[in-house]
Formats: structure tokens, sequence, C-alpha cells
């Protein structure tokens, strides 16, 4: 497999406390999908998982190298966990659409995060 590209975002968990206070649910069902939001709500402090998962979707758009632009949803990317914790990433939408085009066949995820600070990246892999 050959890397087609490659994002890496962080954010303040703070930032994004003060957008779920101002805006809720509006602002969740905006950037994440039903699954990710039940994830986010299984622990106490659910920011840190928002801000994780909010900076892995944009450091995948920074990985297709489009950044936020067109017919792009946050939802068209999801973040889920496998049964050992790590995450996985599903494209669906225009999102699909772009990384088919560049043969993107797989992206790899990571995503840590801090009750101050969330940091995630994001790798794109094609078929040699």
């Amino acid at each position: 497999m050959k890397i087609v590209g490659q994002g890496l975002d962080l954010i303040e968990c703070e930032r994004v406390a003060v957008v779920v206070e101002r805006h809720g649910q509006r602002f969740l069902d905006r950037v994440l999908t039903p699954c990710e939001q039940a994830y986010c709500n299984t622990h106490r402090n659910s920011i840190p998982r928002i801000a994780g998962r909010f900076a892995a979707k944009e450091a995948i758009l920074k990985m297709l190298g489009t950044g936020w632009r067109g017919k792009i949803a946050w939802t068209d990317m999801e973040i889920t966990n496998d049964p050992a914790g790590r995450p996985r990433v599903a494209l669906t939408g225009h999102t699909a659409r772009i990384s088919t085009e560049q043969g993107i066949c797989r992206v790899l995820v990571s995503i840590t995060h801090t009750p101050n600070y969330a940091a995630a990246t994001a790798i794109g892999l094609a078929e040699d």
C-alpha cells in the first residue's frame, strides 16, 4: 500500500465546550452521526471525545486535500471504535467519492485527548 495523503488537527476542548453550550443538539447533529453521539455520551465528560471526533474529521479533510468546501458534510465521515478501542473511519457521500477518485481504499486515524486538547491524524492509503 502507498500513502496518498496525510492530515493532522489539534483543537482546544474548551472551544468545543463553548460551541456545545451555545448550540447544543443542533451542533452535535451537524457534526456527529447518531453512533458517534452515543459513543461520546457513554463518558461522563463527553467534550474531549466530541473534540477528538471533530479533530479526526478535520484531519480527514486535510488528508483528502479538500478542506471544508463543496458538498462535504461532517456526517459523511463517521469515526467508530473496534472492539479493542481502535478508531475506524467510514466515509460516505461526497467524501467517499473524493477518496475513491484519489484511489484511497483505507483511512487510518489516530485520536488522542486530554481535558484541554484533542488531536488526530489521518492517513489515506491506496493499493500499490
